[in-house]
């Protein structure tokens, strides 16, 4: 059946607004059309969409809640290992603070790499600590230059003897050359360790507080 647009729009023109009952079909089917239609889009606007847009932001902070959860859930699964390796790195830390003499037990250190070398017959030419240490965090280092003579198997013995002190010591920049009658010379610059005292990281931390501030101003 084909429709007759001029009759709909007539039929539309001839509408009695104030007794829909006597309508024709169409035009009553058009405006039932047009009121589900603009029900649920009024609803959406007014209403719906809000609360649709809280119920995202809801399922948001769910995802979070739910990642928070699971990654503290997997820490307090490895509580005990990580008390157990936080265990391990300070027993090992103090094994090596012990190994740093404090303050008064540098000079017997200085004297015990001399006597390594002199124990392998090496003559020292220069042994010249630094005038003043290197200050790190919590230990201090200080430098000493080395000068010996002698043959290559008593260096790399004083080397190993070093080495072996019971406090830490270390060799750095090592330069050898040939003298001309056959000898070796050994340069080298041995670096020696102590820890800080209470009274000497108080100071350091006094001095570190007043740069920051003079660096405010």
């Amino acid at each position: 059946m084909a429709l007759n647009i001029n009759e709909i729009v007539e039929d539309f023109r001839r509408l009695n607004w104030q007794d829909p009952g006597t309508w024709p079909l169409i035009p009553k089917v058009a405006v039932l059309l047009a009121i589900l239609i603009a029900v649920p889009v009024a609803g959406y606007f007014l209403d719906w969409q809000g609360q649709l847009e809280q119920i995202d932001a809801g399922r948001g902070e769910e995802q979070k809640l739910k990642d928070s959860y699971v990654a503290k859930k997997r820490q307090a699964v490895n509580l005990d290992l990580h008390k157990q390796q936080l265990r391990e790195i300070d027993t090992q830390f103090g094994a090596l603070l012990r190994q740093l003499p404090n303050k008064s037990q540098m000079d017997a250190l200085l004297v015990d790499i001399n006597q390594a070398g002199l124990g392998r017959g090496l003559q020292f030419d220069l042994f010249k600590p630094a005038a003043s240490e290197v200050q790190k965090e919590f230990y201090a280092e200080l430098p000493i230059e080395v000068k010996v003579l002698g043959n290559y198997h008593d260096m790399g013995a004083f080397a190993a003897d070093v080495g072996a002190l019971p406090r830490i010591v270390t060799l750095n920049d090592v330069r050898i050359n040939a003298q001309k009658d056959g000898s070796l010379v050994m340069e080298a610059t041995a670096r020696t360790f102590r820890y800080l005292d209470e009274e000497e990281i108080a100071a350091q931390r006094r001095a570190q507080q007043a740069a920051r501030k003079g660096q405010r101003r």
